[in-house]
């Protein structure tokens, strides 16, 4: 073989390469094209459909065989021929993620973790069905009325059911959360850099409780808790008394307490909602002694 044809030879593999390169980026542009497409169609007929209702951006891209549908803070999916009507939560079993909360979320970071998991579609529903109590999105802080100052007394609770971290001469601050939520998980570093005693109540607002029985059955329950909060998998622990996780369920069905984090002064005060470190600070402050 001479060497001209050595060189031909090595050619071909580099050609064919390039030539599959080529396919492949014409075929992603096809993809995208489709998928514009797809969103225009989709867009097109909830116009037809869904007249009186404003739609801000459509997504057909992000959550499988479904259409993800902004109306002003609303959150509803539709199918690829925007026959078929979604209202509810959407949730990712894989990466045990909520999907449908983590994105009204990123819509409205002041809105309230599991409030937010409910808040799913009150334009469409109205206009579907009529029905004008649709669920609406809920802040993460209702004003109060003149005069009036949110306090909850935790004297009902149990010494069960919490578990203590933090720094144990800090200033105690008592918290409901739930191990799914992200918002809890920022409130947690936050806390934690504050050097604050934390007293952490878990409820489940966002999924079944199998993640608090754990830590809760864990044996160092703070190493725990953090570990969640950093995304790692616990083991099945072994089986404890979770009563007092019981009284933190019934206590905030009793309070209302629809969602999560919701934080809790020494002297009662109470906020719903993420708060930033610069805000807590000035907030504990304010204690009544």
């Amino acid at each position: 073989m001479s060497v001209t044809e050595r060189r031909r030879g090595l050619a071909r593999p580099s050609r064919l390469l390039a030539a599959g390169l080529v396919m492949l980026g014409a075929a992603g542009i096809a993809l995208a094209a489709d998928a514009a497409v797809s969103e225009g169609k989709v867009r097109a007929l909830l116009k037809e459909r869904l007249p009186k209702t404003a739609i801000g951006s459509v997504d057909c891209a992000t959550i499988g065989s479904l259409c993800e549908i902004v109306a002003g803070d609303n959150l509803f999916y539709v199918d690829a021929g925007a026959r078929y009507l979604v209202i509810g939560r959407v949730y990712d079993m894989e990466t045990r993620q909520d999907i449908t909360a983590a994105r009204l979320l990123e819509m409205n970071p002041d809105m309230l973790v599991g409030a937010a998991a409910r808040a799913s579609s009150g334009v469409g529903a109205e206009e579907l069905t009529g029905n004008r109590s649709a669920a609406v999105p809920v802040p993460a802080e209702r004003p109060p009325a003149a005069g009036e100052r949110r306090t909850l007394s935790l004297a009902a609770l149990p010494k069960d059911g919490a578990i203590i971290w933090g720094n144990p001469a800090g200033e105690t601050v008592t918290v409901f959360t739930d191990f799914r939520c992200g918002y809890c998980r920022a409130l947690a570093q936050v806390l934690r850099d504050m050097k604050v005693r934390v007293v952490e109540r878990p409820i489940s607002v966002l999924g079944n409780r199998d993640i608090a029985d754990r830590v809760y059955c864990a044996k160092d329950r703070e190493a725990a808790l953090h570990a969640v909060y950093a995304g790692e998998t616990l083991n099945p622990a072994p089986v404890c008394n979770t009563s007092g996780l019981d009284a933190n369920e019934a206590f905030a069905a009793r309070n209302d307490l629809r969602g999560t984090p919701v934080i809790v002064r020494r002297d009662g005060a109470m906020l719903e909602g993420y708060r930033p470190r610069e805000f807590l600070e000035q907030w504990l402050k304010g204690a009544k002694s």
